[in-house]
């Protein structure tokens, strides 16, 4: 019995033994290198998470960085000094990413675009109201007023406005692209702050079908394709649309006789429209923005 017993601690003594053999072999052999220097940069980033930079997360965005796939710089929730003190570190050019932001692509708030019907359930969230025929407004396309990408973004960078809307604040907008997700009407994107020209509406309605549910929707009058460079905007499916392929030609121009202010040039992130003779039916706009100081 003693011998049975004996024998069978030393297969298990000897198993374990030749486990372990392989286990260090193959720990050695298989082993990936980590550069050092991914644990000391991700500790320099801000920690977010964000996806700001296309990455998964900060590590991922680390590595990428050392590897020389990325620039410092695609961080754009880091500070300059933050960036600087990361390519100081790993001694190369932090090089140079232009700020993206994000945009709203509606501006029919409460007194521009009326309710048909009255909201009651239980989830007051634009995603909850979306669900019910499309939400209570009388444009299908239009934003609904509740806050969701206010309620998302984690860097409150977003505020409802007293006229329901949502209002963007550049300054802390890093285009991590959480508004863009949660709204069911696909109101937001992400874009460069050099492309100024934007179409505000998303609405697919053409002439007064579309301007009789929202005071200030795109009607596809064509006018401001007249008035921009050729190929910068197209009439499709009643809507305008701009052509940022051709951004270095797009201009405020376009905004001139858009009877309805559907379409705006942003400069400094305010909304301007230029007026020609008698000011426009721009509501929120038409006091912003004089045209003889702006060709001064």
């Amino acid at each position: 019995m003693w011998n049975e017993i004996a024998i069978a601690l030393v297969i298990l003594t000897g198993l374990g033994l030749l486990f372990a053999t392989i286990l260090a072999v193959s720990y050695k052999k298989l082993k990936v290198y980590e550069d050092p220097r991914i644990d000391k940069v991700e500790e320099m980033l801000p920690g977010n998470n964000c996806g700001a930079c296309s990455m998964p997360g900060c590590r991922a965005f680390a590595e990428k960085v050392i590897e020389g796939e990325l620039n410092v710089s695609k961080c754009t929730v880091s500070s300059p000094s933050g960036i600087e003190e990361i390519a100081n570190y790993l001694g190369v050019d932090a090089g140079s990413e232009e700020k993206r932001v994000a945009r709203l692509l509606c501006a029919g708030g409460k007194d521009e675009a009326h309710n048909r019907a009255s909201y009651t359930g239980g989830l007051s969230t634009c995603r909850g109201e979306a669900v019910v025929a499309g939400g209570p407004k009388d444009c299908n396309w239009g934003c609904l007023g509740l806050g969701d990408c206010e309620s998302v973004c984690d860097f409150d960078a977003i505020t409802m406005s007293e006229n329901g809307l949502p209002v963007v604040d550049i300054e802390k907008c890093t285009a991590c692209g959480d508004c863009v997700e949660i709204c069911p009407k696909d109101l937001f994107i992400i874009q460069p702050l050099s492309e100024k020209l934007i179409v505000q509406c998303r609405s697919l309605l053409e002439g007064d079908l579309a301007t009789d549910r929202c005071s200030v929707a795109c009607n596809g009058c064509a006018r401001c394709a007249s008035d921009a460079a050729p190929d910068v905007i197209k009439i499709v499916n009643g809507l305008a649309r701009i052509n940022y392929e051709l951004n270095d030609l797009a201009g405020p121009e376009a905004t001139r006789r858009c009877p309805t202010g559907a379409i705006v040039w942003l400069e400094n992130d305010k909304q301007f429209a230029l007026i020609e003779k008698e000011p426009m039916p721009l509501g929120r706009i038409d006091s912003q923005f004089d045209a003889e100081t702006y060709y001064q």
